[in-house]
Parts: C-alpha cells; structure tokens; sequence
C-alpha cells in the first residue's frame, strides 16, 4: 500500500506543489491516493527552520484538529462495543461537571454549547500567575470546570459551535471509560489495529519536551512557536502523525478494520445546519456534499501547524497536507482538488444556496 516510486509520481501535482512551495510558501508534508494506491507523495522545505533542518517523509506533525476525527473514532468503537452510549451525559461519567444535559451525541457533533476552555484556562493561569511551562491533562481541566463552572456559550443542543472544549471533554471520557490513559487507550485501539506504526498522542502533561522533530511556525519563519501548559490537553489536538499514517487510518476505516459501517455512516452524516448548501459536521468529520459527491475532512490549525485531510468517499481519493508553517497557502487547493476529480471543498467557492460561486 506504501510503494512508492518518485519516479512515476503525478508530474501535474509535482509541478502544483513546486509552485504551492515557491509562490505560496507551502512547507510541509503532502500525500495523493486514488482507489487504494499512493500516486503522489513529497516532503517539501523545512521540519525546523532555526537548525535548518529538512522535512522527511516520515516527519511527525502535531495534528491539531485533525485529532478530531481520530478521537471521534475511537469514542464510537466504545459506543459499537456497548461500552457507552451516544445519549449518555458527561454527568453520567463526571458527577461534579457544572453542565445539565450534555451528551456524548452533542460533544461529537459541536453542540454542547460549552465555552472554549483553552480561553478559560489560559485566563485563570494569567490571573492567578500559575507557572504556564508544564502541560496540564485533561482531568486538571475537568477539575477546573467542575470548581469555577464557567458560564456556557449557549444551552446544550441549541446550534453548532466549533469548539475545542468538546473533544477535550471526549477524550477524558475515553479515560473514564477504558480506565487507561488516552495514549495508551489510542495505541492499542487505533493506531496499532490500524497499522499506524508512527503515530503517538503526546501531551505535556507528560513530556517535558514532545520527542518529535517538526516544529511549528508563524507565517514569516521570524520564530518557532514555543509549546506551553496548553499543549497537555489532548483529544482535541495532541496526536503526532505523517502523512502516509494518515492514508493508513484512511484505509483501514475503508476496509472496516476499525469501525462498522453503520457507526461510520452516522459520523459522515450531517448533525446540524447545511452551510452554503453544501457543508455540515458530522461526528468529528466536515462534510462535503454534492449532487454526486461527498468528502469527508477536517482542517487543523494550532502553535504553528496548518493542516488540511480530505477523504473522497465516492471516487476513492485521498489528500493530506500536513504545514508547519501557518501561512494561507492551503486556501489555494482549488487546482490540486479538479487534477484528484474532488470537488473543490473550499466555503468561499459556493454561493449561499449551494450554488457555483463562480456561475
């Protein structure tokens, strides 16, 4: 499945990402798959610009929110086995949470209402002058909720609120239920059925230093973003991976090594509104749909990561563009989506009724 030969690679795309790299400043990893097979693959620029170090292949990124579909996955395998259920409530596994009513269900498809607790928390550590070098865990954070119950956005299941809040909250319930920690819950469930030999979660909260080489960048290379405490709350971000990790996760969902299809139907099913009449949120996937289309994603962007995973669930195909420098060159992907046949998956494409922008 991994063969490769540089060689035969697409010539189209090569010449798309040389100019990505050269006009847009694209830096990072990228992965092409059509029905199964690699048909392009190619680490461009640098893992860390002040040691000028180059990127390899098997470079792991921190994923940011492309953690979200990965922890989606594993809270429904749980849900498969019986061992929770979707309308169970955070109540249910944490009995001093300060919220009524939230689900599992709404968690995963960002209707929780919840406030944002990366702002919460950094703002409890400035008040209060707490050290902010080493990472807190998830149940630090829970902890904090359960004492200060911070004032929600909305009532639970009014409307959806992208929110990094809910798959933190998902991924201490995965704790809660496998009585294991996430990393070791994710190895031996996910990634290991998978044959995702690459992939880790790592959250400060354990490592001092994350032991991987790829550092984050602002947008003019003028400094490396410095991980801090922020970093040690996983399920929302927190999984280091490569591109062809990513192709295998791919794949073994296809195949239903990890999921039944029943489960995966409901996570590539819209859960809210249709946005431009097109876009929705399933269960930790973005949605894409057409007249005969439909592509599953999800977008990252965190401490100097910019990523974009599309999986084209009709014709096959697979994109992975994993940035370590967040500059806005994955906003011009329109040509690489129409040489793979996928639709373009950009919101600003498409008038408000779904229509063509550009028709």
């Amino acid at each position: 499945m991994l063969v490769y030969d540089p060689a035969k690679g697409d010539k189209q795309i090569d010449e798309f990402m040389h100019n990505l790299h050269k006009k847009r400043g694209f830096n990072g990893n990228v992965l092409v798959a059509k029905k199964g097979k690699i048909i392009y693959q190619k680490a461009i620029g640098w893992a860390d610009y002040l040691h000028r170090d180059s990127l390899h292949i098997h470079s792991k990124f921190e994923l940011a929110s492309v953690t979200k579909p990965i922890t989606a996955t594993a809270v429904l395998m749980l849900a498969e086995q019986g061992k929770l259920k979707l309308d169970q409530t955070v109540k249910d596994f944490f009995p001093d949470f300060p919220y009524d009513g939230i689900t599992v269900r709404m968690l995963l498809a960002h209707r929780s209402g919840m406030m944002n607790y990366v702002y919460f928390v950094d703002g409890v550590f400035k008040k209060e002058k707490r050290s902010e070098r080493n990472g807190i865990s998830n149940m630090d954070v829970m902890k904090l909720i359960a004492e200060r119950k911070p004032s929600p956005y909305t009532r639970p299941d009014v409307k959806f609120h992208y929110n990094n809040s809910n798959y933190m909250v998902l991924a201490a319930i995965i704790e809660k239920v496998s009585g294991m920690p996430f990393s070791q819950f994710m190895s031996e469930n996910v990634f290991k059925p998978a044959g995702m030999h690459n992939t880790a979660v790592y959250s400060r909260a354990e490592y001092e230093k994350i032991p991987v080489d790829v550092i984050g960048h602002d947008r003019t290379w003028r400094y490396s973003v410095v991980q801090n405490f922020l970093d040690g709350p996983v399920g929302d971000k927190g999984v280091y991976s490569t591109v062809q990790d990513l192709f295998i996760f791919d794949q073994a969902l296809r195949k239903g090594k990890l999921l039944g299809k029943a489960w995966q139907d409901s996570a590539y099913t819209g859960h809210n509104e249709k946005v431009r009449g097109h876009f929705n949120y399933g269960y930790g996937w973005r949605i894409f749909e057409g007249k005969d289309d439909k592509v599953v994603y999800h977008t990252g962007w965190w401490h100097g990561f910019r990523h974009i995973y599309l999986r084209d669930l009709k014709s096959d195909v697979t994109i992975v563009l994993l940035s370590n420098l967040t500059n806005g060159s994955l906003l011009q992907l329109d040509e690489l989506y129409k040489m793979v046949g996928m639709p373009v998956v950009r919101r600003s494409a498409y008038s408000g009724n779904g229509d063509s922008a550009d028709e």
